[in-house]
């Protein structure tokens, strides 16, 4: 278990300026709207105990500095961003939201709209308040209002999970946020420690497990939250017009290949550029989401946001080379909408055989996954631009591809199927594997020339 700290030392944790923002005014009887006996007493007691007023401290602050985070192969440095920052104080009865949370919140992500301002929430809850009722609990869909309002206005939130993070606070403020971070060994579940079933495994419902359920974007350990905001907070608040650029080619393979299955071959070949080696060389910072918020996280597909060399934010999607996962294409899916409300232009990089095709694949929903995947970027708000880089598989590689913008590396394919396939489909003997895939026209040039893709990209110097 991660330690617990107050609402005050996790703001100093992040920033070095916060301003509270005005509490709104409101009546409240003694004992609350339920009369229910010792409640105004308990209030008097977590007020007296934490220094607090309610459950909850909203104000703005400052993420980055003109100076921090400059490094010495000269990026450029973080920030500032200004954001309003909320911080759930545990200590006053347990986090927990009743109604003046709630007119709090409010009245921080109206201010956030106002003044155009991305969202941070230190989250720290163990749900609604009991001594409330009904009148608490409906508090989460006042939450959850603000919180989609401030998505639709175009505005970043990122939540931060602290120990303990449990119920309404957790199914709206952290797992509703654009992303989610947590910091290691917190307690992250909807379901709190005293009402789960007995001999529930504790495991499940930790930061670890969220995150590798695709619930959670990355743990951070305390010691780097401050830096990992400000990137965040630095990407996500930039908005690019015009389409990302098409990356340089990698490698050593700068002539088109004679054959199709050279070109299948090369897309191949072990010592190809691989999606790390473009995203190193196209961004000067990047961080990455994780996980499909469906249970489920692919590897094989990398996503997140950086900051390219002409200084625009850019999303990314890019295949590492496997079979793609129902949860690799949500996640993307996920990051291409994503990019769309926070007018950011889409880099998708193609490289996989095609869709995972395994047993487990069909219970988890390749078929809806790769046909969401399809519509998000059909739909996309922002210009996606497409390279290939190693394998085209099939539909499982097209769902990536944006129409009308797509490239391809001299060291890459792009097939309807794969030649063994096709030779296998129309029954012939494996010596026909070599002619099919020049049947198939699936070299960069023939992609060409079919007008499938714009361009095939030009080497990197």
């Amino acid at each position: 278990m991660t330690e617990r700290i107050s609402a005050r030392e996790a703001i100093a944790l992040v920033t070095d300026s916060f301003a509270e923002l005005p509490c709104p005014d409101a009546t409240f009887p003694p004992d609350g709207p339920l009369s229910w006996a010792g409640y105004g007493d308990a209030r008097a007691r977590a007020v007296a105990r934490t220094g607090e007023e309610e459950s909850v401290v909203c104000g703005t602050a400052t993420f980055g500095t003109a100076s921090f985070g400059t490094t010495t192969d000269g990026r450029a440095p973080l920030g500032p961003v200004t954001a309003v920052l909320v911080a759930f104080e545990f200590g006053f009865l347990g986090g927990s939201l009743g109604e003046r949370t709630g007119d709090r919140l409010e009245a921080a992500h109206d201010y956030a709209r106002t003044h155009r301002l991305p969202v941070v929430s230190l989250v720290a809850t163990g749900g609604s308040r009991m001594q409330e009722g009904m009148l608490a609990l409906t508090q989460l869909q006042r939450v959850a209002r603000q919180s989609a309002l401030t998505r639709d206005a175009g505005l970043a939130q990122v939540a931060v999970l602290r120990d303990p993070t449990t119920g309404g606070g957790w199914a709206t403020l952290g797992a509703g946020a654009d992303v989610t971070l947590t910091l290691p060994g917190a307690q992250v579940a909807f379901a709190g420690s005293r009402v789960r079933p007995p001999g529930a495994d504790p495991a499940a419902y930790t930061a670890e497990a969220q995150v590798a359920a695709g619930s959670v974007d990355a743990l951070v350990p305390k010691e780097g939250l401050r830096e990992a905001l400000a990137l965040w907070l630095d990407l996500l608040t930039g908005p690019a017009a015009g389409a990302a650029p098409v990356p340089a080619a990698l490698g050593d393979a700068t002539e088109l290949p004679a054959t199709g299955w050279e070109a299948v071959r090369r897309a191949r070949s072990a010592g190809r550029p691989r999606a790390e080696a473009y995203l190193d060389a196209y961004f000067t910072r990047r961080a990455a989401i994780g996980g499909d918020r469906c249970g489920g996280a692919d590897d094989g597909v990398l996503c997140g946001f950086g900051r390219a060399h002409d200084g625009r934010t850019v999303a990314y999607a890019a295949q590492r080379g496997t079979p793609t996962r129902p949860s690799g294409y949500r996640t993307a899916a996920r990051l291409v909408r994503m990019a769309g409300r926070l007018g950011i232009p889409v880099l998708t990089l193609v490289d996989t055989p095609g869709a995972a095709n395994d047993a487990d694949a069909e219970r988890q929903g390749a078929g809806p996954a790769i046909a969401d995947l399809f519509a998000a970027v059909a739909t996309a708000r922002t210009p996606v631009t497409t390279l290939v880089i190693g394998e085209g598989g099939s539909g499982g590689a097209l769902a990536l591809a944006a129409p009308g913008n797509t490239w391809a590396t001299p060291d890459s394919y792009f097939s309807v199927i794969a030649p063994e396939s096709a030779a296998a489909i129309l029954k012939r003997p494996a010596g026909e594997i070599r002619a099919t895939a020049d049947q198939l026209r699936l070299r960069p040039q023939d992609l060409l020339d079919l007008g499938v893709i714009r361009g095939i990209s030009p080497h990197h110097a």
